[in-house]
């Protein structure tokens, strides 16, 4: 099945799917003995180009784990060529202790790679408040060294995994004008999820040249368009991390403001937006994807009403159950926008008009029942005025879902 698998996102037509990684990196995925099953827990990238050129995104939680904290103060973050992931431990909110792990993390990946420390970037994914068990990391780190190859990325993939059903990941290859280039991507996230980013890991790799300023332009833009459009159940990780490395052993330069920085752009876009479709379809239980467009005349207020709709767990429950009950969707646009006039709102499930300013709309309801039983439902929420517009894309509520959670530590 095509990587680019949801209706809402596009692939390119100068974009064709690959295996592998872009020239100029490595990565391996090994079982250090983190997670207790056994599986994969340790993943590595390397970019072997000197000049390798990186950009990164962070969350913006209050409560910040070590190996994010220990990125933002150490690291270079425009020109990182290595990055040391594990599951199942965070490594958040363990204090002083967390950050000398991550630090000893930083050092034994550097020593491995043959770069300085802050060329190095940790990231840790699983549970809170747990001392990551360090000394079981750094001795996995040479077995996963030894491992590191250009078609990896599908066992670095599997080791950044925690509750995720399935492993995110894609390479592409992209014809721009002045020649072609390669561009992947390994993610994890599947709960946790919110827009702000959510309990995600995303590592991008090309082997385009790019200056600095449009790596950090590029992921900039295509994070806007993906991890901050999504939500599982409203929650802001303590985690996220995003990371662009950009190789340039193509040869390929892209140039800030030209026709080959648009194309890898889009490229890019598509890439993002579709991973992060497929976190909130893994959604810990999910049975299908909503996204929700809200339109109006001021931004704060779609915004609003967008997050609202798509973090009600009454929405989300109907969105499980195939239950076309728009009610719940006016409902929370008005929780969002308190007034003391009724809101003119309209709304449309699937294309089919069931409020208007504000009132029911006759329709088919037998034929709009239908409609939201598919794996993809869309709501459309139009405010007073005109000019503003947003998206979120949410997942459902499922009893899977509260399984998972109710038992996570146990």
């Amino acid at each position: 099945m095509s990587f680019f698998a949801s209706r809402w996102v596009q692939a390119p037509e100068h974009v064709q799917e690959v295996a592998g990684l872009p020239g100029g990196f490595r990565a391996a995925g090994v079982a250090c003995g983190i997670k207790p099953d056994g599986a994969r827990d340790l993943g590595v990238v390397v970019a072997d180009a000197p000049d390798t050129v990186s950009a990164a995104r962070f969350s913006r939680s209050g409560v910040l784990a070590a190996p994010v904290l220990l990125c933002q103060e150490r690291c270079d973050l425009r020109a990182l060529r290595a990055v040391t992931a594990n599951s199942g431990n965070a490594n958040a909110a363990t204090g002083g202790g967390g950050l000398s792990a991550a630090a000893k993390v930083q050092g034994a990946t550097a020593a491995i790679a043959g770069v300085s420390e802050s060329r190095v970037a940790v990231a840790s994914t699983g549970v809170i408040g747990v001392p990551l068990p360090v000394d079981t990391l750094v001795r996995g780190l040479p077995g996963a060294a030894a491992q590191l190859r250009a078609d990896g990325d599908a066992d670095f993939a599997e080791a950044i995994r925690t509750t995720d059903a399935f492993c995110k990941r894609a390479s592409l290859e992209v014809r721009l004008p002045g020649g072609d280039v390669r561009l992947s991507a390994q993610a994890k996230g599947a709960g946790m999820l919110s827009p702000a980013f959510a309990t995600l890991l995303c590592f991008v790799q090309t082997d385009a040249a790019l200056e600095p300023q449009t790596a950090d332009l590029l992921l900039d833009a295509t994070a806007a368009r993906s991890f901050e459009r999504i939500t599982v159940d409203g929650q802001l990780s303590t985690n996220d991390t995003v990371v662009l490395m950009a190789s340039g052993v193509s040869g390929i330069r892209v140039a800030p403001d030209s026709e080959e920085e648009l194309a890898l752009g889009e490229a890019l876009d598509a890439l993002m937006r579709q991973l992060a479709l497929l976190m909130v379809a893994d959604g810990e239980g999910a049975r299908r994807v909503g996204r929700v467009v809200v339109t109006g005349g001021h931004e704060l207020h779609v915004e609003a009403a967008a997050r609202a709709v798509a973090n009600s767990p009454l929405v989300k429950a109907a969105l499980h159950g195939g239950d076309p009950n728009w009610g719940r969707v006016a409902s929370s646009v008005g929780m969002a926008l308190p007034g003391t006039a009724p809101l003119p709102v309209d709304i449309a499930i699937e294309g089919v008009q069931v409020c208007s300013q504000g009132r029911a709309t006759p329709h088919d309801a037998d034929g709009l029942a239908r409609a939201v039983q598919g794996d993809e439902v869309e709501y459309v929420v139009g405010l007073p005025g005109e000019g503003a517009a947003t998206e979120v894309f949410f997942s459902d509520l499922s009893h899977e879902y509260v399984a998972i959670n109710a038992e996570y530590t146990t």
